[in-house]
């Protein structure tokens, strides 16, 4: 009977979203179901085949370059008011040559070569995809809608790596690139079936205003805006540093070891990885939605300050030979802070953005993800292939998100 009561529940509060932003959160679901696995499992994967952590992490690097690339010029396409399905597409079919590749890849360039494919698919979607969320809303509050969505990208990321740590378990693991085929051809043929999917300079603006704000758009005037991005960047680029760590370092760490921390196999690790995804699904939209009653500043704080306890954490687990009890409330801190992060910085992006720029400010945004994915594991790599484990790895990441942290009060809302 409480199902029964629930259910209609669910649909009033499904409908209440805008039918465009609906369809947005289903495509965003199919690709992130996809993604989970291949994204935290895939260096395990290739451990198997006794890859080191900076083999590992190179890869991973190679793949950031490519989406540095493919980001901006993502960006500078979405500005000429172009039909979001497109770019879309073109990424899904990126992955799906990736995943063919490293599906049947045992040689060190043939993971690169699919890294790459995979990178310059991430280049593309991700500014495509952050863009279509206000584009969707109308006259919806956009940081709601990007509560929603990425309360679907946890749900699809969370269910992917369990499907991921099941396979490991079966010895079967790199069956997460054959599900991510089958969800890049759910997000085509969704993709297709969008009549009216409109470019994200299109919504709400007629032909003689977007005639004018073409009009106006000079470089100098963008170039004085450029500093102001800077704070929102910068902590940006810590934040996505620390999603980069959590699918390349974490799962190195746990299976070599710590200081006194047992390793643990691949199953077990992708079960923990499932757990921490399974937790961010549960509180990525209440408290998304909580921080849209708060100033963007302080959901920024928040996912500091959880992501610097959460990193400290993961640095003591590996002195004890219990740790992975510390593990486990790390990876608390941790998704509290992404939790945090990912929909109120993508809201701070347009709240500071002339909508003339967002376009190509949101592909600047974007590289964040891109820059951290491309440092980030060959610093971890070199870091742990040094240490033998990844104490320092974790403690500096700590003490880096206190030392930004003044910086979040430099960030300023514009009018546009």
């Amino acid at each position: 009977m409480n199902v029964l009561k629930t259910t209609p529940k669910l649909k009033s509060w499904w409908n209440q979203f805008p039918p465009k932003l609906r369809l947005l959160t289903r495509g965003r679901f199919f690709a992130s179901v996809g993604a989970g696995g291949v994204l935290y499992l895939t260096p395990l994967v290739f451990n198997d085949l006794s890859f080191s952590a900076s083999e590992i992490g190179s890869g991973l690097t190679a793949a950031a370059i490519a989406g540095t690339i493919t980001r901006l010029i993502t960006g500078l396409y979405l500005d000429k008011g172009v039909h979001l399905a497109t770019p879309l597409k073109i990424a899904a079919i990126n992955v799906i040559l990736a995943d063919c590749i490293l599906l049947s890849a045992h040689s060190y360039s043939a993971y690169v070569i699919g890294e790459l494919f995979l990178g310059a698919a991430a280049g593309v979607y991700w500014p495509s995809v952050e863009l279509a969320v206000p584009a969707s809303c109308e006259s919806f509050q956009s940081s709601k809608g990007f509560a929603l969505v990425r309360s679907a990208d946890a749900l699809g990321v969370s269910i992917g790596a369990l499907i991921g740590a099941f396979s490991a378990l079966i010895d079967a693991i790199r069956l997460i690139y054959c599900l991510e085929i089958i969800c890049m051809f759910g997000l085509i043929a969704l993709l297709d079936n969008i009549k009216s999917f409109h470019s994200f300079k299109s919504i709400g603006k007629s032909k003689e205003e977007l005639s004018k704000l073409k009009s106006t758009q000079e470089s100098k005037d963008y170039i004085r805006f450029i500093p102001k991005l800077f704070p929102i960047l910068v902590v940006s680029l810590l934040s996505t540093g620390i999603l980069s760590l959590l699918q390349s370092a974490l799962p190195i760490d746990l299976v070599l070891g710590g200081v006194n921390r047992p390793a643990i196999n691949n199953s077990s690790i992708g079960i923990l990885i499932a757990i921490q995804l399974s937790l961010l699904l549960l509180i990525q939209w209440p408290i998304g939605n909580w921080l849209t009653k708060k100033d963007v500043r302080f959901g920024l704080g928040l996912s500091l300050y959880s992501f610097s306890i959460g990193c400290l954490l993961l640095s003591l687990s590996s002195i004890f030979k219990e740790g992975l009890i510390l593990t486990a409330i790390g990876l608390i801190a941790v998704s509290i802070g992404l939790a945090s992060f990912l929909p109120t910085a993508t809201e701070a992006i347009v709240q500071i953005s002339p909508e003339r720029y967002r376009g190509i400010t949101m592909a600047v945004y974007s590289q964040c993800f891109g820059i951290s994915a491309l440092l980030a594991p060959l610093i971890a790599g070199i870091i742990i292939d040094t240490n033998g484990n990844a104490v320092l790895l974790w403690s500096l990441t700590s003490f880096c998100c206190i030392a930004v942290t003044p910086l979040i009060q430099k960030i300023k809302p514009i009018i546009t």
